[in-house]
């Protein structure tokens, strides 16, 4: 910021000797012009290779004035360094006018009023000299003043070199979503070029069920059966059909897809799409009383909302093609702002065949907060609510039979309810049967078993435990523990770990468990691990779930497992062999 007041005072002095003798100021300019020359001989010497580490710009500026000489040496530094060279400065002077600034200064004025350092001559001149048009480029602004020309030039060179940096990244993005698009366009393999395949291995896990998995033998594992495509965001929901010929997927892309599996080895399914309201995107499914009827639980802005489709029925008609088409499915019903607009944990539902039940489909919903509501899959009316009264819920679920109602919450305790049916069928009321105690820290999450008798529950204090609730709660007396497995998982450290989801297979004798995206298999009578898929999905599970009946698998008849990512993908996995020891 001094140095335009020392140029000011270099002037104050010429001015002097300008009355004297007017030969000082061409003494002046004979000696810039020598140490220009020197500067230039000076540059020239430098070893080109030092410059390379420089990038393909070499900026330079000069405060106080630049002439003919300062382009000069700009030009022969673009041809000795093969480089652009950017030149800035104050001002761009020629020599006459150089001279005729210096003869404008007159004694009375440097001794009266000293100008301000520039004010009345000062601009900004950027001069660029390229080498290969071997010309040179000025822009001459207004005179203005000094701290917004340093300002200005200052914003003109960091566009400049802001572009430069970022050219490159924009330039990689632009050929990115270009060879993505081209499979599409052009699906020829012949017309593509080289470098688009290289670069569609990027999204070749898109559109191939095991690409990520061929291209890395870690990732592949024997039991990965296949992979269903079409989810353009993260995998929130899972849920069989009541035959396991049908899964339905709740994607965080707004849409609800429902999956036939004519053979679970097919490359390809073909699915349902039920797009949501605008603004919902489904947290979780549940299928209703068949799989023409699926209750979806969507959050928006304004609260978490409840929808059931149904399938309609084809209308009979003389020409085969109008039945070419079958109807999308409707809302049957929806409710709004449930839960005091907290976000829904789990969706899941069961056929209510226990005592009285009329065998209709209870639905329970568990928000984050502790209240879970029970409703009927068919009318949409509330048949139930209870609040767990533990700061914040986990989980919960309702037993195969539609007896039980068991939650996961905060504390150690898990606490269970009965479902109490009428004589014509319908909930009567809902009553607190009995807490399950013995975890020294939270339940993390919870599965009953195909009979309705037992419940397996997995802690952040690394166990897991089985308990008997087939007892008498009527007379107070307790669940018993049967058995007591540590969670065979650990970290880097040695430290358990805990298990994030459970599920028991349809003979109860499998466990399927994860943490992260590790899945496991467990033996419930043992405890032993059958086998363990590290990475089994790019990110976090967020849902499994075993099919409840065996599906074709070729030729072949096989009970499969599904889970659900944030990696944007469903993946069906065979049952591992239980050991008879």
């Amino acid at each position: 910021m001094n140095e335009p007041y020392q140029k000011a005072d270099k002037f104050k002095r010429g001015s002097q000797g300008a009355a004297n003798g007017r030969r000082h100021a061409h003494s002046m300019r004979s000696n810039e012009h020598q140490l220009g020359h020197k500067v230039t001989v000076l540059i020239m010497d430098i070893q080109v290779p030092d410059f390379k580490r420089m990038g393909q710009l070499v900026f330079m500026f000069i405060i106080g004035g630049t002439t003919q000489s300062e382009l000069r040496v700009c030009h022969k530094l673009t041809t000795k360094l093969r480089r652009e060279v950017i030149l800035g400065s104050t001002s761009f002077d020629d020599p006459p006018q150089h001279i005729e600034k210096l003869k404008l200064l007159s004694e009375k004025d440097t001794v009266k009023t000293p100008p301000k350092p520039h004010s009345w001559w000062l601009s900004t001149v950027l001069a660029v000299s390229k080498r290969k048009e071997g010309k040179s480029l000025l822009f001459l602004p207004s005179p203005m003043d000094p701290v917004l020309a340093v300002a200005a030039l200052s914003v003109v060179l960091g566009a400049l070199i802001a572009f430069i940096f970022f050219r490159n990244y924009l330039l990689k993005q632009r050929s990115e979503v270009q060879t993505i698009a081209k499979p599409e366009l052009h699906p020829d393999p012949k017309k593509q070029s080289k470098p688009p395949q290289s670069i569609s291995k990027k999204s070749h896990p898109k559109s191939h069920s095991h690409a990520s998995d061929k291209d890395s033998n870690k990732r592949h594992h024997p039991l990965d059966l296949n992979t269903l495509k079409g989810h353009a965001d993260s995998v929130t929901g899972l849920c069989f059909s009541p035959d396991g010929h049908n899964l339905a997927t709740a994607c965080a892309d707004g849409a609800v897809r429902v999956y036939k599996f004519e053979d679970a080895s097919s490359k390809s399914f073909k699915f349902l799409r039920i797009n949501l309201p605008a603004g919902g995107h489904p947290l979780a499914v549940a299928f209703s009383d068949d799989a023409s009827s699926i209750v979806v639980a969507s959050q928006a802005m304004s609260g978490c909302s409840l929808y059931m489709y149904q399938e309609e029925k084809p209308k009979t008609a003389n020409d085969p093609k109008q039945q070419t088409k079958l109807p999308l499915p409707q809302i049957k019903w929806e409710h709004h702002k449930i839960h005091d607009k907290q976000a829904i944990l789990t969706l899941t539902g069961a056929t209510s065949s226990y005592g009285t039940g009329d065998g209709s489909t209870i639905i329970a919903s568990c928000a984050e907060g502790t209240d879970i509501t029970l409703w009927h899959g068919r009318t949409g009316k509330v048949v139930g609510h209870v609040d767990t009264n533990q700061l914040k819920n986990n989980m919960a679920t309702i037993s195969p039979n539609g007896r039980f109602l068991a939650a996961a919450a905060f504390t150690a305790d898990v606490k269970v309810w009965e479902i109490v049916y009428s004589k014509d069928g319908s909930v009567k009321e809902v009553v607190k049967a009995m807490q399950l105690k013995g975890h020294k820290s939270a339940v993390t999450w919870l599965c009953f078993s195909p009979n309705s008798e037992q419940i397996i529950t997995a802690s952040k204090d690394g166990s897991i435990r089985i308990w008997n609730i087939n007892v008498r709660y009527h007379l107070d007396e307790d669940p018993k523990t049967l058995k007591v497995f540590p969670i065979p998982l650990h970290d880097s450290s040695g430290s358990a770990l805990h298990y994030d989801r459970l599920s028991l297979s349809p003979d109860g004798k499998i466990l399927a468990t994860t943490h992260g995206s590790t899945l496991q298999w467990l033996c419930i009578e043992t405890g032993k691990v059958l086998d363990t898929a590290e990475k089994a999905h790019d990110g976090d599970i967020t849902w499994i779930t075993w099919s409840p009946k065996p599906i074709p698998l070729g030729t072949e008849q096989v009970v499969v497992l599904a889970t659900a990512s944030v990696d944007k993908k469903v993946k069906l996995w065979a049952t591992p062999p239980v050991n008879s020891s």
